[in-house]
C-alpha cells in the first residue's frame, strides 16, 4: 500500500511511526510538507519519501491521508486536485476537526472516496482512539484500509452518521484536555495541602492511570466502580458531595456540549467557502 501525508506534524508523525515497516514498508510512505527539518526526520527515522509541496508522488498514493489544520483544507484540497486520477481514484483520509466529507468532495471536484476521521492526542503514544466515518464513494476494501491506517495508534470506533462527529470531537478529540486539567487540580490542591510538586504529581498521575485501567478492565459501570470507594460520611463522600453542590458534572456536560457545538460551528464556517 503506497501512502501519501499531506502535512508532517505530530499527528503524522505518530501514524508513520505506527506504520512504516509494519503496515507498509517506509519507502512506501511520502510526507508533503513545507517544514525542511519536520521532512528531515520522517525521512531518517523512517525512510519515507518526501516533498516541500503537493505533487504527483501524493496523487499516486493509493491512500491519501490529510493531516493539516482545518483553515488550510481548502488550499490544500485546491493544491491536490490537479494530481488526483479520476481512473484510479485514492481513498482520501481526513483527519481535520469540521471539515464535513460533501465540502472536501467538492474542494476535491467530486472525489467520492472519502473518509472523515477523529483522533486524539494519545495517539502521540500508539494509545489514541479514532472515530471514522466512510463517505458514500468509499469500497469496502477502502474502508479495511483507512481502518490499518488508523489502528496504527490506537482502537477505532465507526460512525454510521457523520453529523455526530461532532460528539465525538467533544468526548474524545477535546477529551485528553479535561483530563490533563483536572490533573493540573489534583496537583495544585495537593501542593496547597502541603505535599511537593514532585508528590502531587505522581499521585494524580498514578490516580488517574490507575482508575482508568480498573475502569477499562471492569465489566461493572463506573458509577458503581464510583460507588465502591464513597463511604457514607467518609472523605470520599465529603469530595463528591463538594462538587456535586458545585455543579462540576453538570459543567462538563455543559462543557462538552459546547465543544460539540464549536465543532459544528467550524463546519459551518470552513465549508461556506
Amino acid at each position: 500500500m503506497k501512502i501519501a501525508f499531506i502535512g508532517g506534524g505530530n499527528m503524522a508523525a505518530a501514524l508513520i511511526a505506527g506504520l512504516a515497516n509494519k503496515l507498509t514498508a517506509g519507502a512506501n510512505i511520502h510526507v508533503a510538507d513545507p517544514n525542511a527539518d519536520a521532512l528531515a526526520r520522517l525521512h531518517q527515522q523512517y525512510g519515507v519519501t518526501t516533498a516541500a509541496a503537493t505533487g504527483a508522488a501524493a496523487g499516486a498514493a493509493d491512500v491519501i491521508v490529510l493531516a493539516v489544520k482545518p483553515q488550510s483544507m481548502r488550499e490544500v484540497a485546491a493544491q491536490l486536485l490537479p494530481f488526483l486520477d479520476a481512473a484510479r481514484p485514492p481513498l482520501i483520509v481526513s483527519i481535520a476537526a469540521g471539515i464535513r466529507g460533501a465540502d472536501l468532495s467538492r474542494w476535491l471536484g467530486g472525489h467520492g472516496a472519502i473518509v472523515r476521521c477523529m483522533p486524539n492526542t494519545p495517539a502521540l503514544i500508539g494509545q489514541g482512539i479514532t472515530c471514522m466515518v466512510a463517505m458514500p464513494g468509499v469500497s469496502a476494501e477502502q474502508t479495511k484500509a483507512a481502518d490499518d491506517i488508523l489502528r496504527a495508534v490506537g482502537p477505532t470506533v465507526w460512525l454510521d452518521d457523520e453529523s455526530k462527529i461532532d460528539a465525538v470531537t467533544a468526548v474524545s478529540g477535546s477529551g485528553p484536555a479535561y483530563v490533563f486539567y483536572f490533573i493540573e487540580a489534583m496537583q495544585q490542591a495537593a501542593e496547597e495541602m502541603g505535599l511537593s510538586a514532585e508528590q502531587g504529581k505522581q499521585l494524580a498521575l498514578a490516580t488517574f492511570t490507575g482508575a482508568a485501567q480498573l475502569a477499562l478492565q471492569s465489566s461493572e459501570p463506573v458509577s458503581l466502580l464510583r460507588e465502591r470507594v464513597t463511604s457514607k460520611g467518609g472523605t470520599t463522600y465529603a469530595a463528591l458531595t463538594s462538587m456535586e453542590s458545585s455543579g462540576i458534572k453538570a459543567s462538563i456536560i455543559s462543557a462538552m456540549k459546547a465543544a460539540a457545538a464549536r465543532g459544528k460551528e467550524l463546519g459551518d464556517e470552513l465549508g461556506s467557502v
